[in-house]
């Protein structure tokens, strides 16, 4: 049976992250909060709990989930490289709502889904969600929502839509804005020298705009696509060229 923390509550928060790291190191999945919509997070190296994850949005493995990390050395453990331009976005946006595609660490043993090579990673600017990926480990979190329906902005939206499938659902309240965050794809720039060819893509705009890209990226951000090109759907990232969140 699922179980609903008010983490607003010092008491409930307490027994909350301690429920929801326990499920996580089950296999469990967990509904929690960030800063963009609220998210159903697994443990990112346990291949059925991802599994888990996407049945319960309905979801197959062409639309792999990003992952949440909570500091910097965390994201470097899971990429090949973080190019100079990668870390700049960095610098800007993290923790915020910017999810970066690049080549994942080949000697990593997970399955994400049909990823391509690659993983989605974001830092989160929420403090529940960093404390509970500090103590678990990186997590595959998706958006806390069927497919087809509206991202939840808060656990009982959430609830509503997954019952059951969930274990623990950690409620702080509304979403801070409940836009998604931006999936840029910056898989050229890893091992491409001086190759001037190499710029990074965005795939779907949300929390953090064109705008505030390219004043960290200047001509390294490709141009924008044509009106009506469809690149990402919902939510935060996952592998390239397919990215869900």
């Amino acid at each position: 049976m699922s179980t609903v923390f008010d983490c607003r509550d010092q008491e409930q928060i307490l027994a909350g992250m301690r429920h929801a790291r326990q499920a996580i190191a089950r296999g469990e999945l967990v509904v929690l909060p960030t800063d963009t919509v609220y998210g159903i997070a697994a443990d990112a190296f346990s291949p059925s709990a991802v599994r888990r994850l996407l049945e319960a949005k309905g979801r197959g493995r062409d639309m792999p989930p990003p992952v949440l990390v909570a500091s910097q050395d965390m994201m470097g453990a899971l990429v090949e490289e973080v190019p100079e331009a990668v870390q700049k976005l960095i610098d800007a946006f993290w923790p915020g709502g910017l999810t970066i595609v690049l080549p994942a660490q080949q000697s990593l043993s997970w399955d994400l889904g049909d990823t391509l090579g690659t993983v989605a990673v974001r830092m989160p600017d929420r403090r529940v969600a960093l404390e509970l990926i500090a103590e678990t480990g990186p997590l595959a979190v998706s958006s806390a929502n069927l497919t087809g329906r509206e991202a939840a902005i808060i656990a009982s939206d959430a609830q509503e839509m997954l019952g059951e499938s969930v274990a623990v659902y950690l409620e702080e309240g509304y979403s801070e804005n409940g836009i998604p965050s931006t999936i840029v794809d910056a898989t050229s720039l890893v091992g491409a020298g001086e190759d001037e060819t190499a710029t990074v893509r965005i795939l779907r705009e949300g929390a953090v705009t064109r705008e505030q890209l390219e004043d960290v990226l200047g001509e390294l951000l490709e141009p924008a696509e044509k009106p009506g090109d469809v690149v990402a759907d919902e939510a935060d990232g996952g592998g390239s060229p397919a990215v869900e969140e």
